[in-house]
């Protein structure tokens, strides 16, 4: 067996074992990995490193798969990120905002096809204010009170975060996207900082929030070292949940040109993080699916526990493209829940009506 397989799988032990890698450890197995080589070689340890992600999945959540109904409300958003497709500057977008009503319909349906918990999704929209976004959190749980409600909107202040969180949202999603300072300069513009990012982060996991990180995979200069340092922020943070998905163009972005990440480093990737963190939640994201068709089974078998079906009115979710291509309706849409179940079945997994809490007892 060559030296660098040897290793390889070294490696993969040793992080099975304590759960953490140096950054240094980290940088030389994901080099190892992703070096151009031996494509049966690199196909072994994968199957090596997704047989014990799988086995902690199991022992942790048995064949349970968690869905949550993704309702992207708004694609305003008041920054200018070179990666993304709702970024202010671009003018080819649609604009939409759905309304309260709206929103809380997409609730009722999702809790009548059996979703337990929702993710209210948007840009950074300042139409939608702490009032507003109180009242709708706060009539959420009124109208669904054994329901789990999710926040992505992006960066706020403490004083914002603390007021959804006495009105009934419960976790939070804000992915850091790089950890590295330099690479975030390379895909942000100036008036954002990862430094306030992290202060973010921070912030949600002091005032009690389960809190959801994560990053992209072949990010446009991403190197195996700002990887390895995405590893060591996020075993710092120890959050709850961790979304990472493969990096995908966009056509009218300064990015729209660049080469988009592999789905088999994003693999990889989850692997590795579901033996960091056992009891994380780790969704297959849509990214997953866009680029491969089985994109978020592969998710799921390489140590995913959560998939994110779209329940925003179908009129909308074309408007809402973060990348080219991103799949929308369909069977990975909330309503074909029958076809989720039955792609969740044919990889031995099985959908759960559950919220899906961070497992703090096992």
């Amino acid at each position: 067996m060559p030296v660098d397989v040897v290793r390889e799988i070294e490696l993969i032990e040793q992080l099975e074992q304590n759960h953490h890698l140096t950054k240094q450890e980290f940088q030389e197995l994901l080099e190892l990995r992703f070096a151009t080589g031996n494509i049966d070689e690199q196909q072994e340890m994968d199957q090596i490193l997704f047989a014990k992600a799988r086995k902690i999945q199991n022992r942790i959540f048995g064949n349970q798969i968690y869905i949550r109904g993704l309702i992207e409300f708004t694609n305003y958003c008041k920054n200018n990120c070179y990666y993304c497709g709702i970024r202010r500057e671009n003018g080819a977008v649609e604009r939409y905002r759905l309304s309260r009503e709206q929103i809380l319909d997409c609730c009722k349906e999702g809790y009548q096809l059996g979703y337990r918990t929702f993710v209210l999704q948007g840009g950074e929209d300042p139409y939608f204010t702490d009032d507003r976004i109180c009242d709708i959190v706060s009539t959420m749980k009124d109208n669904h009170p054994d329901c789990a409600i999710t926040l992505s909107l992006g960066e706020r202040e403490r004083e914002s975060y603390e007021r959804f969180y006495q009105a009934g949202a419960e976790r939070y999603l804000l992915r850091h996207e790089t950890a590295n300072e330099s690479h975030y300069r390379w895909l942000h513009p100036p008036e954002l900082s990862l430094e306030h990012r992290k202060a973010c982060l921070r912030a949600l996991k002091e005032i009690g929030y389960q809190v959801g990180a994560g990053f992209m995979v072949g990010s446009p200069g991403q190197t195996v070292e700002h990887l390895a340092e995405d590893l060591e922020f996020l075993w710092e943070l120890q959050p709850h949940m961790i979304g990472i998905g493969p990096f995908i163009s966009h056509k009218e972005t300064p990015f729209a040109n660049e080469k988009n990440g592999s789905v088999e480093q994003t693999l990889f990737l989850i692997g590795i993080l579901r033996l960091m963190f056992p009891k994380c939640l780790i969704p297959a994201t849509t990214a997953l699916g866009t680029l491969a068709a089985d994109g978020r089974e592969r998710g799921i078998l390489s140590g995913a526990n959560v998939i994110m079906p779209n329940l925003s009115p179908v009129s909308v979710r074309e408007q809402y493209s973060l990348y080219d291509n991103k799949i929308c309706t369909g069977e990975e849409s909330a309503q074909c829940t029958q076809c989720i179940q039955n792609r969740m079945k044919n990889i031995g997994k099985r959908i759960v009506v559950d919220r899906g809490d961070y497992p703090n007892n096992q």
